[in-house]
């Protein structure tokens, strides 16, 4: 008896051609289908499956993004279809009417349905779109791209926003990268649109009805990126070693990919120090509201706690590795590296071991309070308006493109 193994890399390989053949095989018949009903019928959008605007959302983490903007469809009494990988999307949760939405399940099983999308635009926090499994579908006309948080856009892995035709950005400074890294590749120029950060306007929204503590105890807050170089990997042991102060409450919140691609190191840590507490929740909001102090690396969860908050953060200053990311092409340091250094204070290994004494001093720092405020006007414009920013840019992109 012969047993077949296919390794992950070679089966995703398979996966992607599979695919490729069936959506050419799926797109030649439904081009001639399409083409022969509209010589028929007079009109160009014949199939029940055709859509105006769709939304996809891979996980419950990126829900605050998309909620203001499904809002707006609502309170405009416009269709969206809301495409989901979470069968737990609070979506479902929601009485909309005019928001239709559908779990389409996981990984290939999502990317498939992806693939085949019959729509006019499609919005989504996804990076990668033509780079791996998930490939952009001839029968839709427009991928729009809406960033997740209000750091650089080149500081997703390579080739991350290549292939999408337009995206929403938070800040106007976001423009400049994007337009050399299209320069550098020799790629078609993207539209871009700054609408704001909705994910922070609902966050600002809901910090207004956060309940009070009845005891509050002195916390730190550690949430740092993830993978090679950031600052659990890097120093996460050593550090949590070191945040020792018994009349603390230390928080650990991992990164939401961490939790996939770095399972045995959290594992580990989490067992060793089982007394702080480990937050893994969709949203970071109720830690971000208790912290008294961030302690990071590259992550752009730095921003949402210095821009809603206006407390101190820590940084490890030398945990990105450049090379992985979009940023890597371009000559000029991101924007987040030159804010980080100016709103947050630098933390190297040197330091982990006067790590409570660094952190005493830092949150009765009152200098850096205007730099977090210099900051957060430049990256999180249109505040407060960017769920309706994102519907008005999405119909000028329809109305454009049909």
């Amino acid at each position: 008896m012969f047993l077949l193994y296919i390794d992950p890399g070679t089966g995703s390989m398979l996966f992607s051609v599979f695919i490729g053949l069936a959506a050419a095989s799926y797109f030649l018949f439904r081009t001639l289908q399409i083409k022969l009903k509209a010589l028929i019928l007079g009109r160009n959008k014949t199939s029940k499956k055709y859509k105006n605007y769709v939304i996809y959302n891979e996980a419950d983490h990126y829900w605050p993004v998309f909620k203001p903007i499904l809002d707006e469809f609502e309170n405009r009494k416009m269709e969206v279809s809301y495409l989901t990988s979470s069968e737990t999307d609070p979506v479902f949760q929601k009485n909309y009417t005019f928001v239709q939405p559908e779990f389409i399940g996981k990984g290939n099983k999502a990317f498939a349905t992806l693939n085949f999308l019959e729509a006019d635009v499609c919005l989504m926090t996804t990076p990668g779109l033509e780079v791996y499994q998930l490939k952009r579908s001839k029968l839709c006309k427009h991928y729009s791209h809406i960033l997740h948080d209000t750091g650089d856009a080149t500081c997703y892995r390579l080739f991350g926003i290549d292939w999408y035709d337009s995206i929403l950005l938070s800040g106007e400074y976001q423009k400049k990268d994007i337009r050399r890294l299209e320069q550098i590749r020799a790629i078609k120029e993207k539209e871009l649109f700054v609408v704001g950060s909705t994910y922070l306007d609902d966050y600002n929204n809901k910090i207004k009805e956060l309940p009070k503590e009845d005891k509050h105890i002195f916390t730190v807050l550690v949430s740092p990126s993830w993978g090679q170089g950031s600052l659990l990997a890097a120093l996460g042991e050593k550090l949590l070693e070191n945040l020792n102060n018994p009349e603390w409450r230390v928080i650990v919140r991992p990164h939401p990919q961490s939790k996939k691609s770095e399972a045995e190191m959290l594992k580990t840590l989490e067992e060793k120090f089982n007394h702080y507490i480990w937050d893994y929740k969709s949203e970071n909001i109720d830690s971000l509201s208790k912290a008294d102090i961030m302690i990071s690396d590259f992550s752009g969860i730095i921003f949402d706690y210095a821009f809603l908050f206006n407390k101190p953060v820590l940084y490890h200053s030398t945990a990105f590795i450049k090379e992985m990311y979009d940023a890597g092409d371009i000559e000029s340091e991101p924007w987040k590296f030159d804010a980080i250094k100016k709103l947050g204070i630098a933390l190297s290994e040197q330091d982990i071991p006067r790590i409570n004494d660094i952190i005493q001093s830092a949150v009765s720092d009152t200098v850096l309070a205007a730099e977090r405020q210099n900051a957060k006007d430049t990256a999180w414009q249109n505040r407060g308006e960017s769920g309706k920013a994102v519907v008005d840019t999405l119909i000028n992109i329809r109305g454009k493109h049909l």
